[in-house]
């Protein structure tokens, strides 16, 4: 986990990621490729970026079906960052990015710092914004997937069993 900054929404943003059991590692554009090589699970599969990084080697991009099942580990972007929360607003993209951030065992969204936002009204107000222009999509995760609805608690039942957020400082 970083280091607790002094900017107040991240900071609630680290608070929330940590009691939801999310680790978060923050990073620089030069530095990214390193950070998620040492982040991500053997195979890691991905989908492109909107911001300016490059893949390392180890993961995927543009992956097949076969590639996507035996994926341990789906990298895809967050358009938001909700600090209250600790979630996460995941576009769906014609890429699939939905499919990577849901059957890999690790979920590795990656969201710029400048895009974590106090609550979630103001993340779906901005959201909105673009989704009314193109049309857009989302969801919003939260830690990862879980249900007791058998009794016991079990992580992973409908989704990733753990989350890793990769923040990007500008």
């Amino acid at each position: 986990m970083a280091t607790t900054t002094t900017n107040p929404t991240l900071s609630t943003f680290e608070d929330a990621l940590d009691e939801l059991g999310v680790d978060l590692t923050r990073t620089t554009v030069g530095e990214f490729a390193a950070t998620l090589d040492d982040v991500v699970r053997d195979p890691a599969v991905g989908v492109p970026l909107p911001f300016d990084v490059e893949y390392p080697d180890c993961v995927t991009v543009d992956p097949t079906p076969a590639d996507l099942e035996r994926a341990a580990t789906g990298v895809t972007p967050a358009s938001f960052g909700v600090a209250n929360y600790g979630s996460v607003l995941l576009p769906s993209t014609a890429d699939g990015a939905e499919p990577v951030s849901l059957y890999p065992e690790l979920h590795v969204p990656v969201v710029r710092a400048g895009d974590v936002l106090p609550d979630l009204p103001e993340a779906l107000d901005r959201f909105g914004d673009a989704a009314r222009e193109t049309d857009a999509s989302a969801i919003v995760a939260t830690g990862p997937s879980a249900t007791a609805d058998m009794g016991k608690l079990v992580l992973g039942a409908h989704g990733p069993e753990a989350v890793h957020v990769v923040m990007l400082d500008e």
